[in-house]
């Protein structure tokens, strides 16, 4: 007899009921389904164990637990297991009554959308299973969670996803599409799927990733094409895309907009545009020219970032002056044009806290990857603060960082809050002195 698997993660209750509420409030997580999710059942079990005690000397049965009932408005339905694989397989939608409902008509959908879907399965932080299905229909594995958010008439698995995408290249990479690994060989080993949501940087090596994974639907950045079999993943394009969506450029790109005039930029502007421009900025490679933000008040990271597209593009004069034009804004709106690349030795940054060259503490932080992570490990190794590396120094924040930074702020008798291991102005001016 094969032993069963037993999934980690149970349904979320949503009853209503004063004895839910309270053991919701006061518990970690709720009552398990197992238990039938209800202070109903909890009294049962506490009197079935009562019962068990005073019987002494005397096996008793195991009692089950009463199962509640599926609520049309309670995500977790059970479902048919489907091929052994850890993709799930081909099935149709299913209703709330946990049998399959009528599959839904395809229809085109834009990559704003796709996104969008995509997000409401990250907020809900949907458990992963291959056999269950969220309240929207849709399996909640790693193809059930592109069948969702590409609005499939059905649940699709790994092996079938291609049919409903065209295959494309890196560069041709925009929100919405997928990566795609299929281990036709052996589906259980490798096989995955992640929606891709934008790069990261200029550099092009990390990208937001949207996908369906233990424990729970998540997005983060992501190395491409992936953390294991990076060179198996191949990208593919929803053939119902659209018309009419930006052929280039990151998710913010395709929400530019028309140009609403170049009164809304210059020195002394605060509006909405403003950081509109400076999202589409960063999405097109100029990240390295803002410390902080994008934000509604123009500065000269805006710009400056402004000039550096501007430049990209081969313009000069007063084509270049760093004040969006109608010309600029077509093309950061539309995502077309050239992007900005960093100058060797990277992008200059504007004189910090009274310090040249100091990029600000947003840029070391947990999470934090760029250019100057990677400049600051290189000076902490030439300061000879190098052993807490075992690889590196690279661009992306960690603690052998924050250790040796800490190290060398502790050389200079610091101590406390003072030597905190994240570089502030005067460490950087000391470490660069």
């Amino acid at each position: 007899m094969t032993t069963p698997v037993f999934e980690e993660f149970d349904p979320v209750s949503e009853c209503e009921c004063p004895g839910c509420v309270h053991w919701r409030r006061v518990s970690p997580r709720t009552l398990p389904g197992r238990f039938g999710g209800h202070p109903a059942a909890r009294r049962a079990l506490v009197v079935a164990a009562a019962t068990s005690a005073l019987a002494a000397g005397h096996a008793a049965p195991a009692l089950a637990a009463p199962s509640a009932p599926p609520a049309p408005h309670r995500p977790g339905l059970p479902g048919d297991p489907g091929p052994g694989t850890p993709q799930g397989g081909q099935v149709p939608l299913h209703g709330p009554s946990g049998k399959p409902a009528v599959s839904a008509q395809s229809r085109t959908i834009t990559r704003t959308e796709i996104i969008n879907r995509a997000k409401t399965w990250v907020a809900a932080q949907v458990p992963y299973s291959t056999s269950t299905y969220w309240s929207d229909g849709y399996r909640q594995d790693c193809s059930g969670f592109v069948s969702m958010a590409w609005h499939l008439p059905g649940n699709e698995w790994t092996g079938s996803l291609g049919k409903f995408g065209v295959k494309i290249k890196k560069e041709e990479l925009q929100p919405g599409d997928i990566l795609l690994f299929h281990n036709s060989a052996d589906p259980q080993k490798g096989s995955h799927v992640v929606i891709f949501g934008g790069w990261t940087d200029y550099t092009h090596t990390y990208y937001t990733a949207y996908e369906q994974t233990r424990p729970h639907t998540r997005r983060m950045a992501t190395p491409y094409s992936y953390w294991s079999n990076s060179d198996k993943y191949i990208p593919y394009r929803y053939k119902g895309l659209a018309a009419g969506t930006a052929s280039g450029g990151a998710a913010t790109t395709v929400r530019g907009g028309s140009f609403p005039g170049a009164a809304y930029f210059g020195p002394g502007a605060n509006n909405k545009y403003v950081t509109r421009l400076g999202e589409m900025l960063v999405a097109r490679g100029g990240r390295a020219y803002y410390t902080r933000g994008p934000g509604p008040r123009w500065g000269e990271a805006d710009r400056r970032a402004t000039q550096a597209f501007q430049k990209a593009q081969g313009w000069s004069g007063a084509d270049a002056d760093g004040v969006p034009g109608p010309r600029t804004w077509e093309l950061l709106a539309t995502g077309k044009g050239k992007d900005i690349r960093a100058a060797r030795g990277g992008a200059p940054v504007p004189a910090s806290h009274g310090v040249p060259g100091y990029p600000g503490r947003a840029m070391f932080r947990p999470g934090a990857e760029n250019t100057y992570v990677t400049q600051l490990g290189r000076q902490l190794v030439k300061k000879g603060y190098g052993r807490y590396y075992t690889t590196g120094p690279g661009p992306r924040w960690g603690e052998a960082d924050r250790r040796a930074v800490e190290a060398f702020q502790r050389s200079q008798g610091w101590r406390g809050g003072a030597a905190d291991g994240y570089p502030g102005p005067e460490t950087w001016r000391r470490l660069f002195a």
